[in-house]
């Protein structure tokens, strides 16, 4: 899940939560569920900068081998 992901579920939990649009669905709670999508949404977002910064600080080693011209 990158960023945009997150940032989708949290706005999808949020409009749950909020009630902003009232959803039908049979066997689960709408709030409930937004609660859910919110939790997972802000998760997501704190996951992929941790894991974008430690990408960013990696260091690569380059090793030169030469021949040795005396022998």
């Amino acid at each position: 899940m990158g960023i945009g992901t997150g940032i989708v579920l949290l706005v999808v939990g949020l409009i749950l939560v909020l009630g902003v649009v009232n959803f039908d669905i049979g066997l689960v709670d709408d709030v409930a569920l937004g609660w859910i999508l919110l939790v997972v949404g802000v998760l997501a977002i704190i996951l992929a900068l941790v894991m974008n910064q430690q990408r960013s600080r990696t260091k690569h080693v380059e090793e030169r081998r030469y021949d040795d011209p005396a022998r």
